[in-house]
Formats: C-alpha cells, structure tokens, sequence
C-alpha cells in the first residue's frame, strides 16, 4: 500500500543528500540500515525497497548485501530519476529496477518477494493495516518485512507539541504508535514481530544535525536551499527536538516474518 509522497525537488534532494548522505533522504546512513537489516541473508534474494527515494539504500542492498534483484518503489518521479542515474553511475542496473508507482496496492503479484524493505518512508502511509496485508501478500513464505518508520508513542491525538511538529513538517504524516503496528501485524499473519525503539540514538543525532545547520556549515546549506528554505528546515530541527526529549516522537525499527 503507497501513499503519496512529500513533492521533492532537486533543491531538497541535495539538502537531504548533504546532511545525511549521498543518495540517503533519511538519517542514519548505511549504519541504520545495517542496523535494520542485522542477520538476515540477503544474498541472491529478491528485495522490494518502498519508498526507495534517492537510490542510495537500494543501491547498498544490491552492491552491499548482494541481493539478486532489488525494485525500488517510489511515487515520486523526481527522486525515481535521480535515483535511476544513480544506479546507472553505481553499475548495479542489471539488478535494480526503480520503478514510478502511483499510490495503491504494490505492484507485484503475490508470493514473489524475499524480502520486503523500507526506510523511513512509510510514516507517509497512514493505514498501517493495509500495509501489513500488502506486505504479507508480496512475500514468500519464511520471507522478512523488515523496516524502519517514524512513530508516535501512544494512540489518540498527538500533543500540542506533536501536532506542531507535524504541521512543521508539512509531509502528511500517517504517524502510528507502536501497539497499532504490532496489531497491524499480527492480523497480517506474521510472527517473529520484534519492534526496536530508535529515539534515544535519533534523539542524540537529531541535536548534532541541527547543530550542523546552525553552525558553521549554514552557508552551505544556504546556498543549496536558499535563506528562506533553510530557516524553515532549522524551525522544524527545533520542533522535533521537543517531542524527541519527551519521548513521543519514537522512530522504530521492525521486523516480523511471514510463516
């Protein structure tokens, strides 16, 4: 199940990419996706990155990991562009299909995946049920979802200082709480769930990203961003910053298995 996506542009893509990594829209970089994916074979497996973005990850899954065919899914044609001359660059197009997908039911059929993937990109999918059911569906028998997403740490409405957050980020958030993604889960059918609060590591690296744009690297972020844009970019650091030292904004590792 995709929803639709936050419009990037080239301007966003170089901002994220100088702040978290070439070809990386989320933080972390290959560490956090080792992190995700610690344990698990990936070798000659077929691997569906959603929400692929700018190819850095899908790229590391088949150059990294040796995965035998990696489709990136994305709904935005930009980031899909940039991320084809990406793979092109990395000489890994013989196994890394990216593919412009328009928001709905992942376009593969049924028993066909090993793996289904997705970093941070997912929060943007809000009914975390039909997310369970596709990824389910797409996986083989004894295959792995394993994925990393943006929470909230309870149900109901968000806080004052959520919701501001939210509305700073302006992305569409479909933020869940850990028990709703457990639940979504298990009615999918899996076993095996294990979730992994990431917020005392994010927490940390959140301050010294915002450091970054405030401090002496602020003139480069200007110039790729612009004055305006950056500004907002440092207000929504300082709203995150809140609901992350309070613990409500929880980004999660996951994983459960498709018996």
């Amino acid at each position: 199940m995709l929803d639709q996506d936050l419009n990037y542009d080239d301007r966003h893509i170089a901002f994220l990419e100088a702040l978290w990594g070439e070809g990386f829209l989320s933080p972390g970089g290959p560490e956090e996706v080792a992190r995700i994916l610690s344990g698990l074979d990936l070798a000659g497996k077929t691997i569906v990155d959603i929400g692929s973005g700018a190819g850095g990850v899908t790229i590391a899954l088949a150059r990294d990991y040796q995965a035998g065919q990696v489709i990136g899914l994305d709904v935005e044609e930009p980031v899909c562009a940039h991320a084809r001359r990406r793979v092109t660059k990395a000489g890994v197009q013989d196994r890394v299909d990216i593919r412009q997908v328009t928001p709905g039911p992942f376009p593969l059929s049924d028993s066909t995946v090993d793996i289904v993937f997705s970093k941070d990109s997912i929060v943007h999918i809000p009914d975390k049920h039909a997310l369970a059911q596709e990824a389910y569906r797409v996986l083989r028998p004894g295959g792995w979802f394993a994925a990393s997403d943006w929470l909230i740490s309870h149900d109901g409405d968000p806080s004052p200082e959520m919701a501001a957050y939210i509305a700073q980020e302006d992305l569409g958030f479909g933020m869940a709480s850990p028990s709703r993604y457990q639940d979504a889960l298990e009615s999918a059918g899996f076993t095996d769930i294990r979730l992994t609060n990431r917020n005392p590591w994010y927490r940390h690296v959140a301050q010294g990203e915002l450091a970054r744009l405030i401090g002496p690297e602020r003139p480069k972020f200007e110039a790729t961003l612009g004055a305006e844009d950056l500004q907002g970019m440092i207000n929504t650091w300082e709203a995150m910053l809140i609901v992350l030292e309070s613990g409500e904004h929880c980004p999660h590792h996951f994983r459960a298995r498709k018996p």
